[in-house]
């Protein structure tokens, strides 16, 4: 596939390009036909984007022609609800300071990511985007939903007053391999850690938080490198844009998946003590097909499948652990091991939906 006319040749800053999505980001622009070499991926030990002489510094040494702003201080509900100080704070300075001397520095595009939780609580489903300024997000997530929806403000306020070409995604929770496992982690990947914990302890119960009701839409990281990559390049728009896999599944019905591909066959029980978070969410992504020509393709089981099985793959060779104390984890790895050469099937007679 060659790359496009737009990009080839320009010179693109990825913050976060060393994260999860970052990752898959930088892949893809190289499977699109960008060379390694115009791809600069800062790291924070070298520039902590919340302060103000290291963004500076940072487009004084690059020059970027573009900026895809992935960097991001996020976590779940946990983490979010530890946290709302540092994530407001951080994520507003980031993206404030980025954008602002990307218009100093004379960038021609900036590519702003933005997040699912700036939708108010109540948003009807299939969220669209007009909704975004329909009400307060949902309470725990909303010190970060809103410092990246002002992010969205900043970017229209900047092309109405400059002419910045300043452009604003905002994807669902994203899951696939290289997620962060691990109790402050996002749902797919802390459930599994979860579950492969109970399998190798012999934990006869696993306990999930909530009461299972709220249902979620989840995007496959890939898909969601592909989407930006194709934004970053076709679309010059003020409007956010949705992206999305339009697929809708209960909290429950995701748990009882995630524990049958692990393997795990003990009793599952629910905390209504803990939060459910936002009572539902799933995107209209219209807007995506036709400003920029991006439909999800990885099919939720499919992907979830994959996730899985790279976890378990990672973690039988002793590169990824949960809760399993060090002395049993050679135990465990010839477990893993064992594991890894079995296939585990999953009968699914059509596409997820959500418990209504």
């Amino acid at each position: 596939m060659g790359f496009s006319s737009r990009l080839a040749g320009t010179r693109i800053v990825v913050t976060g390009g060393a994260g999860f999505l970052g990752r898959h980001v930088v892949a893809a622009l190289r499977a699109h036909g960008c060379p390694g070499e115009d791809i600069v991926v800062p790291r924070s030990a070298e520039y902590d984007l919340r302060r103000e002489a290291a963004v500076e510094r940072l487009y004084r040494e690059h020059r970027p022609d573009v900026v895809l702003h992935l960097a991001a201080v996020v976590g779940g509900i946990g983490a979010n609800r530890a946290h709302p100080g540092q994530f407001l704070y951080d994520n507003l300075l980031m993206g404030a300071l980025l954008l602002e001397h990307a218009r100093q520095a004379g960038v021609a595009k900036f590519v702003a990511i933005g997040t699912i939780c700036s939708y108010p609580k109540w948003t009807p489903v299939p969220f669209r985007e007009d909704h975004l300024w329909e009400g307060y997000p949902e309470e725990t997530n909303a010190p970060y939903g809103l410092a990246k929806k002002l992010l969205l403000v900043q970017a229209q306020a900047y092309r109405e007053q400059y002419g910045t070409n300043a452009i604003y995604l905002m994807p669902t929770n994203l899951y696939g391999p290289g997620d962060h496992f691990g109790p402050d982690g996002h749902v797919i990947p802390m459930l599994i850690a979860k579950y492969f914990d109970a399998l190798e302890t012999g934990a006869g119960e696993a306990v999930a938080w909530g009461d299972g009701t709220p249902t979620r839409e989840f995007l496959f990281v890939e898909d969601a490198a592909e989407a930006i990559v194709l934004a970053a390049e076709r679309y010059d728009g003020p409007d956010p844009v949705n992206l999305g896999s339009g697929e809708e599944i209960s909290i429950r019905a995701l748990t009882e998946r995630i524990a049958l591909e692990v393997g795990y066959g003990g009793r599952i029980t629910w905390d209504p003590s803990k939060p459910n978070g936002q009572p539902r969410r799933c995107l209209d992504t219209s807007r995506a097909a036709e400003r920029f020509g991006w439909r999800a393709t990885m099919p939720f089981a499919d992907g979830l499948r994959r996730t899985v099985a790279w976890y378990r793959a990672e973690r039988a060779g002793g590169r990824l652990w949960g809760a399993v104390p060090p002395e049993r984890r050679s135990v465990v790895s010839d477990q893993l091991s064992a594991l890894s050469a079995q296939q585990l099937t999953l009968e699914t007679t059509g596409p997820l939906t959500a418990d209504r």
